[in-house]
């Protein structure tokens, strides 16, 4: 995994998101953060990390956003996420490549196998409201390896499960099944946990400070 700091300034308090396929931290830069360091993981093509470093411990609150594929991945380090004050899954479960909750099957392989410019394009479009991505929102990573990282998530068997406090769902989400996304947390018992946002995929666009999601 990568890792970058969206905002480091020495606060009390701290945010980690594990972030979804093919994103930096751009879908995130336009958040009020003063009250938070901010810090990204990304690039899920190995999952050989070690969060010590960051010194977690100095912070007093610690939250957790884990979005899309992220909200996957994160299973590999439930050891560290136990030191979090509140998780909270944006758009996203357990069984990314599943056609009754995630990524239907054949949709996922055929992305994974066939992915060039246009389909990596198509696929951020559609994460978006009408097709149409806020230019602010850059991609720099190569193609091959957004392939490799599809290839590898498709191989992942994470037994873990993080206990997530708050589960938003987009209504409209067109990369993972809103409907797919309901059924699974409804197949955990989650109900109560989940809260339905008139949005997309990519739902950040809608909120103006971290303060928003996480409370």
């Amino acid at each position: 995994m990568e890792y970058l700091w969206i905002n480091k300034n020495n606060n009390k308090n701290l945010i980690l998101i594990f972030n979804g396929w093919a994103m930096n931290e751009t879908p995130f830069k336009h958040l009020k953060s003063s009250n938070f360091d901010v810090l990204t993981v990304y690039d899920y093509r190995s999952l050989d990390f070690d969060f010590s470093k960051f010194g977690f411990e100095k912070y007093e609150k610690k939250y957790l956003i884990c979005w899309s594929m992220g909200v996957f991945c994160a299973n590999k380090f439930k050891n560290i996420l136990d030191l979090f004050d509140k998780k909270i899954a944006i758009n996203g479960t357990f069984q990314i490549v599943s056609d009754d909750f995630g990524i239907p099957k054949k949709i996922y392989h055929i992305t994974a196998k066939l992915l060039n410019e246009n389909s990596r394009d198509k696929f951020i479009k559609n994460m978006f409201k009408n097709g149409t991505i806020n230019p602010n929102i850059t991609i720099t990573r190569e193609i091959k390896e957004l392939q490799e990282e599809l290839f590898k998530i498709a191989e992942l068997e994470l037994k873990d499960e993080t206990d997530y406090d708050k589960i938003i769902i987009s209504s409209d989400d067109r990369i993972i099944p809103s409907k797919n996304q309901i059924n699974f947390w409804k197949a955990k018992g989650k109900e109560n946990k989940i809260q339905i946002i008139n949005s997309t995929h990519c739902p950040f666009e809608m909120y103006s400070s971290f303060e928003e999601i996480i409370c």
